[in-house]
Parts: C-alpha cells; structure tokens; sequence
C-alpha cells in the first residue's frame, strides 16, 4: 500500500473519531398548548344506546390516557325538533336511551362544558347494504398475502361515503374509508389491505359497513393520512372536525351493516 493510501486512511478515521467525540445531547423545549376539548361518537340505524366520549387533550410529556369530562350537558336532537339526553354513565363517557336514527335526518349534537357550547352536525345517508365477503390474494416482492374484501352495489348517481372497522378474532385490527368517485353505480369490492395469513380454522372477521356523511369522510380520510394508512403519510395535523368552537373530533350520524366469517 502506498504511503499516501496509507494517510487517507488514517485522515477518514480521524475525522470519524472527532465527529464521534462531539456527538451532543440535544434538549428539545416543547411548549404545552392550551388543552382542547375532544368530543367523538355517534349515532347509527340501529336500536341501540348510542355514545359520546368527551375528553381534553393534553401535553406532550404526558403519558397517553383518556383524559375524560365530566359533568357536560349533552343533547341530540333531530331536524324534526325531536331531542335526546345523554347522561353520564362512567367518567367521559356519555349514553343516549335506546333510539333509532332515520336515513336522511339531519342530526345536531349540542355539549355543553364549562359555560362554552360545542355543535356538530351530521346527515345520516340512505343505507347501502354490506352483501358479503370475499378473500382475495395479492403478491408484493414474491410474497403472497390473503386480504378481506367488502362487496356491495353503489347506488348510481348519488355520492357516497363508507367507512370499513375489520375486526379480527374480537380485536379492532384496521379502520378505513373510501368514496364512490370510480365505482359510482357499479358492483364494488372494496379489499381492506390488513394480512389475514396468520388466521387458523375457527377464527372469525367481522367488518362494519357504515354509510357515512361528506365531513365525517373527509375526517377519517386525513386521520388515516396522517398514520401513513392508505398512502404515503403527511405532516401531523388535527383531522378536520365537524364541530364548532374549536372542538376536535367528529360526530357521526350512520347507516350501518355487518358481515361475518368464520375460517374453516
């Protein structure tokens, strides 16, 4: 080896060494922002207690929890004038009396917390039933993965929203949603990318097919951006709310349906 080979070497371990030997501890300064009241919950076709949790956002060093609310005034009311109270039933967690909610009623959450009134509104959409599903297979890099589909008829020329919940041997596993923009009037299957490879005989998946208004869409759409679901991920921001005076979270009136299937 040369002489001068022999001196690059010894420069590039050198400037190593010096750039190991500065490596500093950097201290972040986050600043605590003022908390947020964080309302989510809704409403669906079905006879049942529906619920609203309410809770306040909180600070960055602080570990993760349900921060609750309680004490709030929360009222549904239809756009008949029809009104429900919801009452406390554990810390932040808000239950309606047994009701149905109707396709094509506008509905209005009122809260009300700490002498400030927090609104959202939401258009329950006509039902489109889930009518099965299907597993299909796709290859990515060799391997071949076994993902769930959610097949039903889109009804033509009106705008639809869905949200899809899979959940896997009882465990909420993915949550997505789509829009009719290239399936509009047409038979849809609509396959949920989380891998069922692992699934043995007996196992069960259910998916919830719920029908959902343009606002709450737009809501779980950036939601699922901004966790790298459904392609590449954005900067964090809060989802769009459909709520007023500054409220995060979102409030949803849905038609819904479900499937489910046992592995044989």
């Amino acid at each position: 080896m040369k002489k001068r080979d022999i001196l690059g070497i010894l420069g590039v371990l050198a400037a190593l060494f010096i750039l190991v030997g500065c490596e500093k501890v950097i201290d972040l300064k986050l600043e605590n922002a003022a908390p947020q009241l964080v309302i989510y919950g809704g409403l669906s076709d079905k006879v049942e207690n529906h619920l609203i949790m309410i809770s306040k956002t909180y600070d960055f060093t602080d570990p993760n929890r349900f921060n609750s609310v309680s004490g709030a005034k929360v009222i549904v009311r239809n756009e008949d004038g029809n009104t429900m109270e919801y009452v406390e039933v554990s810390k932040g967690v808000y239950q309606s009396p047994k009701f149905r909610g109707q396709s094509g009623k506008k509905y209005t959450l009122d809260v009300t917390y700490e002498g400030k009134n927090y609104t959202a509104n939401s258009t329950m959409p006509v039902k489109v039933p889930l009518d099965s599903l299907t597993f299909k297979d796709f290859s990515f890099f060799g391997e071949k993965n076994t993902y769930v589909a959610a097949n039903y008829n889109d009804p033509k020329d009106i705008q639809n929203q869905y949200r899809y919940i899979l959940t896997v041997k009882g465990k909420i596993e993915e949550d997505a949603v789509s829009e009719d923009r290239f399936d509009d009037g047409n038979k849809a299957a609509n396959v949920i990318f989380y891998d069922l490879n692992d699934l043995v005989r007996g196992d069960t998946i259910e998916v919830e097919f719920q029908c959902i208004d343009r606002n709450v869409y737009k809501y779980f759409y950036s939601l699922g951006q901004n966790s790298g679901g459904g392609g590449p991920p954005v900067a964090p921001a809060n989802p769009p709310s459909n709520f007023n005076n500054k409220a995060l979270g979102v409030f949803s009136a849905y038609s819904t349906s479900k499937k489910t299937v046992v592995i044989k």
